[in-house]
Order: C-alpha cells, then sequence, then structure tokens
C-alpha cells in the first residue's frame, strides 16, 4: 500500500500528526545545529578569551566576547565589565548574566516536549474516532440487514490503527531528542560554571600579582 493511500484513508487527524512531525523535525534540526556551533564555540573562543585574560589584556578579551557571542562569552563578557571591581561583584555579574543565557539554551525544547505528547493523544483520538465508525457500521448493518460484512469494518479499524502508528513514530523520536538535548543543556550549563570559575580564578591571581 503506497504511502498516500494510508494517509487518505486515515482520516482528517492524520493532518495535525503530519504538522507535529514537520514541526518536531524542524526543532530538532535547528537545536542539533545550534547545539554543534555552541560546541565549536566552546572549543575554539573560550580559550581566546581565557588566554588574553591570563596576558592581562582584557581590552582584547572584550573584543573576542563581542565579536563571537554567544552564551559564555555573554557571561564572561559581564564579568570583565566588572574586572577592577571585587571578586564577589564580578561574580554576581557573571550569575545574574547567566539567568538570560540558559534560557535561551532551553529555547523551543519545551515546544519539542509538547508535540512528544500531544502526538500519541491525536493518534488515540483517531482510535477512538475510527472505533466509534465501526460501531456504528455495525449498528446500521443489524438494522438494514440484520449481519455485517467484516469489509464494512476495514474502514474504521484502518483508520484507528494508522493514526494510532502515525501519532507513535511521532512521539518516540520526538521524545528521544527532548532528553538529548536536556542532556546537551545541562552540559552547556556545567561547561558555562567552569568557564566563569576559571575566570575568576584567573583574575584573582592577577589581583594578587599586582599586590
Amino acid at each position: 500500500m503506497q504511502l498516500w493511500e494510508i494517509v487518505k484513508e486515515s482520516g482528517w487527524l492524520i493532518a495535525p500528526i503530519i504538522l507535529c512531525s514537520v514541526v518536531a523535525l524542524a526543532i530538532i534540526f535547528e537545536r542539533f545545529l545550534s547545539f554543534f556551533m555552541i560546541r565549536y564555540k566552546t572549543v575554539v573562543v573560550v580559550p581566546k578569551v581565557l588566554t588574553a585574560v591570563r596576558k592581562n589584556n582584557i581590552t582584547q578579551a572584550l573584543d573576542i566576547c563581542e565579536r563571537m557571542p554567544y552564551y559564555v562569552t555573554n557571561v564572561l563578557k559581564a564579568g570583565l565589565l566588572r574586572v577592577d571591581e571585587s571578586k564577589e561583584t564580578i561574580k554576581e555579574a557573571m550569575e545574574n548574566a547567566s539567568f538570560y543565557e540558559i534560557p535561551k539554551l532551553e529555547h523551543n525544547l519545551n515546544f519539542l516536549a509538547t508535540l512528544a505528547h500531544i502526538s500519541p493523544l491525536l493518534g488515540l483520538l483517531g482510535t477512538v474516532i475510527g472505533m466509534i465508525e465501526c460501531f456504528d457500521v455495525v449498528k446500521r448493518g443489524s438494522i438494514n440487514v440484520g449481519m455485517v460484512n467484516p469489509t464494512d469494518l476495514a474502514g474504521g479499524i484502518s483508520k484507528a490503527l494508522n493514526t494510532t502508528a502515525a501519532g507513535l513514530c511521532v512521539a518516540i523520536p520526538a521524545y528521544l531528542a527532548y532528553n538529548y538535548f536536556a542532556h546537551k543543556v545541562n552540559s552547556c550549563v556545567l561547561e558555562m560554571e567552569k568557564s566563569a570559575t576559571e575566570l575568576l580564578e584567573i583574575l584573582s591571581e592577577r589581583s594578587y600579582s599586582e599586590v
């Protein structure tokens, strides 16, 4: 059976399920690309910022943060802008900046989780509608001719099974992707905390050497 025939037999509920699959796929692709770029910048950009700070070149470090903005450099920049203030002030500035940056890492993840949850529910709704149609056929067949032809039930059963299968096919990869990206967010937060801590240590050593 061709795919288009399956779609036609599945009824109108297959349309929102297909829409969920398209949106979920777009979110997954966007998040994969985003985290790939984050990984690249973490490996390449952050060491340059910290190296510039070690060389006491704060201006260069700020320039790198401004030219390559992303969540870690934005947090480090908040601390570098207060480099001449106390360690507690620098730490607080980076913590405040992190409150704005972490939600960016979680962009669209709640929507992806919602799609993973509603897709099987739409499939279940299609199952219920399909079974209602089957019972309606049985009822009308019993009244009119006293018996029901099994082929008369095929449409409702097909709709029930197709929508359930389609909903699960969307929900399973979407849920797996959500959990993977949630893990990546946690890893990015740890990386941000590590970089901020390292910057504080470098600035503390710098202040001590100046004394």
